[in-house]
């Protein structure tokens, strides 16, 4: 390659493909949150993977579905957006799942593009390998993908061909962010998607798609003392509090437990993590609780 090439690439797909995985294996670190739980990205999350020849500006979305409320309605408006001012879009679907018509619409959209759609057929590490070939034959049907991989992203099996394969459709142009930079979020946005992960990791199916996080305080108290964050969890029921406090506190302490250790890494210093607990009753329907807790499209 002879001139430095960089660009937008956006990662679309159902929900629970792998796409935030797939985000974070390409980048090297960890940008999105990843749970077994459907719908887990709420927001359009952008990871950045540079070397010496190309950088290249991913960007994860949340999977396409029938939207049940407004935070639904308001996910799949950010999913289909990110489909715009992009170089190549990626789409992700799962080696080990039927084809579907939540895939049939994603691929009629995507054939509508003028834009280079590649397809990443994902999870072959799970997948048997007849399994593996009927997807490949299935999925590559629905749009005219100009390439066909499958890759894993959990073993980073074919992610180097996935690079190459990409670089190829993105414009010659220079650095748009610095080297050292892998992502574009805030502190803030990323330490209360860490405490949302553990969330929907520890809580049974009914909660989690309730449940969302506020930073509401982060300050040095005093010199040398770990860093104060104050967050408060969101939930629309009451039974839903009990659920995620659990007898004596204990599911609490847990998710607290487990996020400030996540919180720790991605800052690197010591956090005393604050947690509460507040129902809000049918917040994903609310217009005014979306744009207070970011979900808003301007």
């Amino acid at each position: 390659m002879s001139k430095h090439r960089s660009g937008f690439v956006t990662l679309v797909g159902r929900p629970n493909v792998g796409k935030s995985s797939l985000l974070n294996s390409l980048v090297g670190e960890k940008i999105a949150i990843v749970t077994d739980k459907p719908q887990t990205t709420r927001n359009r999350i952008q990871g950045i993977y540079t070397d010496s020849e190309r950088q290249i500006i991913f960007a994860d979305t949340p999977g396409i579905h029938r939207p049940r409320h407004r935070l639904g309605t308001y996910m799949v408006k950010v999913a289909q957006g990110a489909l715009s001012g992009v170089d190549v879009v990626i789409h992700v679907v799962d080696a080990g799942a039927p084809l579907g018509p939540g895939d049939r619409y994603i691929g009629a959209q995507l054939s509508e593009l003028r834009l280079p759609v590649l397809q990443a057929v994902n999870k072959i590490d799970i997948a048997s390998h007849e399994r593996i070939i009927l997807a490949l034959d299935e999925y590559s049907r629905l749009c005219d993908y100009k390439e066909i991989v499958p890759i894993s992203a959990l073993t980073g099996k074919n992610l180097p061909l996935l690079l190459e394969l990409i670089t190829q459709y993105l414009p010659a142009g220079p650095q748009l962010y610095p080297d050292h930079m892998v992502t574009d979020q805030t502190k803030q946005f990323a330490i209360s998607e860490l405490i949302r992960e553990q969330v929907l990791r520890l809580t049974r199916d009914e909660v989690p798609h309730s449940v969302a996080v506020m930073v509401e305080e982060m300050k040095e108290r005093k010199p040398r003392a770990p860093l104060y964050i104050r967050a408060t969890v969101l939930v629309e029921r009451e039974s839903h509090k009990g659920i995620i406090i659990g007898q004596g506190g204990r599911q609490l302490k847990t998710i607290g437990q487990r996020a400030r250790q996540g919180i720790e890494n991605l800052l690197g210093q010591r956090v005393y993590l604050d947690l509460w607990v507040k129902v809000k009753e049918d917040w994903r329907d609310q217009i005014r609780s979306l744009h207070e807790l970011g979900y808003s499209e301007g």
